[in-house]
């Protein structure tokens, strides 16, 4: 009685495995079709002050004023090892009617990776901060001003415009 059940449950079982036809598959190949994704050069330059202000102080006690520091976020996509730079270029000199600070006399300093301290200048854009290639670039800026007994009282100003280069 055994050898009957065992015969026939492996019968089934072949039965099963080789050829029932309610288990067959077809497989149909589609054409390949394309994925399109453009990518173009952007940059994004997001400064965190939109003005810097110099506090009055004693030159005796204090030769140099630093303003408060500011973020400097540059974002750029561009092709992969291009050159990404930052520069600021100083419209005039400080000026307050007609009295006048030289644009020199104003530095600043920095935080981050790629970023670059520097000094102010009304003729030849001066470098901020360089990368290569993409990414998100996160830093800080302090600019600083001479204090000097020499100055003629008054409210001084510049204008500063900032640059970003994504080839």
């Amino acid at each position: 009685m055994k050898k009957a059940v065992w015969s026939g449950i492996v019968t089934a079982a072949a039965v099963l495995l080789v050829g029932n036809p309610a288990f067959a598959q077809t497989v149909v190949n589609a054409p390949p079709f394309t994925v399109t994704a453009n990518v173009n050069a952007k940059a994004k330059l997001t400064l965190g002050t939109a003005a810097i202000s110099f506090a009055d102080a004693d030159p005796d006690a204090d030769p140099t004023i630093a303003a408060p520091a500011f973020t400097v976020d540059v974002k750029a996509r561009t092709t992969a090892g291009a050159a990404v730079t930052l520069t600021v270029l100083a419209g005039t000199d400080l000026l307050s009617g007609l009295n006048v600070i030289t644009i020199d006399n104003l530095t600043w300093d920095v935080a981050g990776a790629g970023f670059s301290a520097g000094t102010s200048n009304k003729t030849t854009a001066q470098t901020v901060g360089s990368w290569s290639g993409s990414g998100n670039r996160l830093g800080s800026q302090t600019y600083s001003l001479v204090n000097s007994w020499a100055y003629a009282t008054g409210v001084y100003t510049a204008t500063l415009t900032y640059t970003l280069t994504v080839p």
